[in-house]
């Protein structure tokens, strides 16, 4: 049993970079640390097995990795709030899918998801060459770091492959000085598939690694990876998986990889003790003295208006910012818009009693309730007070985009234009599913990211279902997950019959689940829709070749091998 805790040994290694940060090194053959003589001990083979790990953390929201899948959906909006956030009109090509190879996050990507894949193989690499025997480990130990660097690394590709699609497959890092030539999508696809197949037997279940286990590769974290691919497998490679995809799924509810089990309410996946959650199949560690990733500028913590953190009371990190909202559901006048796609909120209002649709409020001890911040926001230590903008009006967050400045709620606007350059600081309203507990509650910004949770597993099944014929499955799998978010005996869970169920409320429902979760652009290409769709401020492209990124500039620059993808 293979119990390493990896928030401590991830800060250990955070410390000996800062060590070698600030030491002079003089040029001298011993001063070079490989893999032949850097893993002398247990220790070392285990800091060199991390190595990619604080990396994935952060890839989650680094160089553009969420906003690429949220912003060009029907989800979330970055719009110029009369002069902040048009930034180079960057935010506006991704919601109008005009981007081009010059804008930094289609190399940026591309590097962060390579820096992951070439560290995972880089320590693969060492780990497969080291004699267990000599470092102090057993030949169980290093089956388990071998099949957890290949998942990861699995994690990585899968995410490039689903980005770009022609990707380089990349095996070897040592002694190498050139990119591989980009494969095929089904080399790739087959790649994926292998590579995962091969590393389940080797991997520990949630049960072995026990409660300090978070931020670790599962057998349930690799069979889960196989449901993505093959979820998404008639868009990768033109195949139908749904078959393999629901038999994998049906496999992890059934606890064939370890034992999970659905939270009995929304936001306990996501709540200051959700790494022990039996809902999160894989995440990684979060605390507000160490690493916190989905809380930072480029995720969550700057979606919400000017001065929230006065409203949480959460002070440490300063100051919050408008750069993600909802995308609205109505115009000026509150009519609501005629498309079927998009109007998260009004997604949510459909079902009037769903416990998220409370205006979130930080109730003490480490307890909060509501999922949106909406309407006036009062301070939490003074309630008299409430949240401005950084121009001084009082904010009324409303589910409308326009310039409403300091026209009080209910009153009607003249000015009738609502678009990515016509919004100010009271357009949209912001969600909050991770919490943001007050300073000094011991628990604030604690929570760890859940990347994969059994609810996943869930809808993905009851997805394949549904394709399948099966809405009355579907809607079985559906509402164990739904039945969370609605009081008992509630009229908004789905009839035994399924006969709710059609294209666009399977879409709808991904939407409120999974909102914000960084997946819905993949959400809507498999039900192609990313292309065809309208929604608020966008009509339906061209054609559907933005359907996968460029390959950015700067990339294109250094590896001279590497084909562009077509229609760039």
């Amino acid at each position: 049993m293979i119990r390493y805790n990896i928030k401590s040994i991830a800060a250990c290694i955070g410390g000996l970079m800062l060590c070698s940060a600030c030491t002079k090194l003089d040029e001298n053959l011993y001063d070079r640390i490989t893999s032949e003589n850097f893993l002398q001990t247990k220790d070392d083979v285990i800091r060199d097995f991390l190595r990619s790990f604080e990396h994935g953390y952060w890839s989650i929201q680094g160089n553009g990795l969420f906003y690429a899948q949220e912003l060009p959906t029907d989800e979330l909006m970055t719009p110029n709030r009369e002069g902040d956030w048009f930034d180079g009109g960057v935010y506006q090509r991704l919601h109008y899918h005009t981007w081009t190879t010059q804008d930094g996050y289609t190399s940026g990507m591309w590097t962060a998801l390579y820096q992951g894949i070439s560290l995972a193989t880089n320590s693969l690499q060492d780990i497969e060459a080291v004699d267990p025997a000599r470092v102090g480990i057993t030949d169980a130990e290093k089956a388990d770091f071998v099949a957890e660097l290949k998942t990861h690394r699995a994690w990585f590709n899968l995410r490039a492959f689903d980005l770009y699609r022609n990707i380089p497959i990349v095996t070897e890092v040592k002694g190498q000085t050139l990119t591989p030539p980009q494969s095929t999508p089904q080399e790739v696809f087959d790649f994926i598939e292998k590579e995962l197949l091969e590393a389940i037997p080797g991997l520990p279940t949630r049960q072995d690694l026990g409660e300090t286990g978070i931020g670790r590769w599962t057998k349930a974290g690799a069979a889960a990876l196989l449901m993505r691919l093959y979820l998404n497998a008639s868009v990768y490679i033109g195949q139908d998986k749904y078959t393999e995809c629901a038999a994998v799924c049906q496999d992890i509810i059934d606890g064939k990889y370890g034992q999970y089990a659905l939270e009995s309410t929304w936001y306990k996946p996501f709540d200051y003790d959700n790494a022990r959650s039996a809902e999160v199949i894989f995440g990684f560690p979060g605390t507000l003295a160490q690493t916190h990733w989905q809380y930072t500028g480029d995720m969550y913590f700057w979606m919400a208006p000017h001065q929230a953190q006065n409203f949480f009371g959460f002070t440490d990190f300063g100051g919050m910012n408008t750069r993600f909202a909802l995308q609205p559901g109505r115009d000026v006048d509150s009519v609501e818009y005629a498309f079927a796609l998009g109007k998260p909120f009004i997604k949510f209002q459909r079902y009037a009693d769903d416990y998220r649709l409370k205006k979130y409020k930080n109730l003490g001890n480490s307890m909060r309730e509501g999922m949106f911040l909406y309407g006036y926001l009062p301070y939490y230590e003074n309630p008299s007070q409430l949240v401005k903008s950084n121009r001084g009006y009082t904010i009324f967050a409303r589910d409308q985009v326009g310039l409403f400045r300091d026209l009080p709620p209910g009153e009607v606007l003249q000015d009738k234009e609502s678009n990515m350059n016509h919004a100010d600081d009271n357009s949209g309203i912001w969600p909050a599913k991770y919490p943001i507990y007050p300073s000094g509650d011991p628990n604030t910004i604690a929570s760890a990211y859940a990347e994969i949770r059994l609810a996943e597993v869930y809808y993905s099944l009851a997805e394949c279902k549904y394709r399948a014929g099966d809405k009355a499955g579907a809607s079985i799998l559906l509402n164990a997950v739904r039945q969370r978010n609605y009081p008992a005996g509630s009229a908004s869970l789905y009839t035994t019959d399924g006969s709710e169920l059609s294209d666009q409320e399977m879409i709808d429902e991904w939407g409120r689940e999974f909102l914000v979760e960084g997946r819905r652009r993949t959400d809507l290409i498999r039900w192609g829709v990313f292309n065809t769709g309208t929604w608020w401020d966008k009509q339906p492209d061209a054609d559907d070749h933005t359907k996968i990124y460029p390959i950015g500039r700067d990339i294109l620059n250094t590896s001279p091998q590497l084909v562009q993808n077509p229609g760039y």
